[in-house]
């Protein structure tokens, strides 16, 4: 699919392929509880604290295709949770990931990190309402993004 051109991922890094898909890594990070923005270097990121990462990668899926998200175990072995689900069909944008570091000890997070993992499934057919037709509330964000991007249906 990235051959023919109907999957794109702007950012791509072949060293990110896996045997079951492709890694997402980090391009941005915000610690609210230190209220800061790390774009570069590592962001430190405090014991039993949330933080939300944004990726790299700016993906478009086409309506045949949906991504479901993994933690990459390196992150869980250092005692970081976060929740994942599936990117639903027709999805373009970078992905906003909500994490916590569950750990009483901080923990460095470098910017350009690998951080999850996307595998993606064909559908048999594609659905009868894309994502960006059905709620669209995140089609095309940039960046992280917490709230709906402007524009879209709720």
């Amino acid at each position: 699919m990235l051959a023919d051109g109907s999957l794109r991922i702007q950012g791509f890094d072949e060293r990110n392929l896996t045997p079951n898909g492709y890694d997402v890594s980090i391009e941005e990070i915000w610690v609210p509880s230190i209220d800061r923005r790390f774009k570069a270097g590592v962001a430190p990121v405090p014991g039993n604290s949330w933080f939300v990462i944004g990726t790299k990668e700016y993906l478009e899926l086409p309506d045949t295709l949906i991504g479901e998200i993994w933690i990459r175990t390196t992150w869980v072995r250092r005692g970081i949770l976060s929740s994942f689900g599936r990117i639903d069909a027709g999805f373009h944008g970078n992905l906003t990931f909500s994490a916590y570091n569950a750990s009483a000890a901080p923990i460095d997070v470098p910017i350009g990190e690998r951080f999850a993992q996307v595998v993606f499934e064909e559908l048999r057919s594609p659905p009868t309402k894309a994502y960006k037709d059905r709620s669209g509330n995140y089609h095309g964000q940039r960046g992280i993004t917490l709230e709906p991007v402007k524009g879209q249906r709720n």
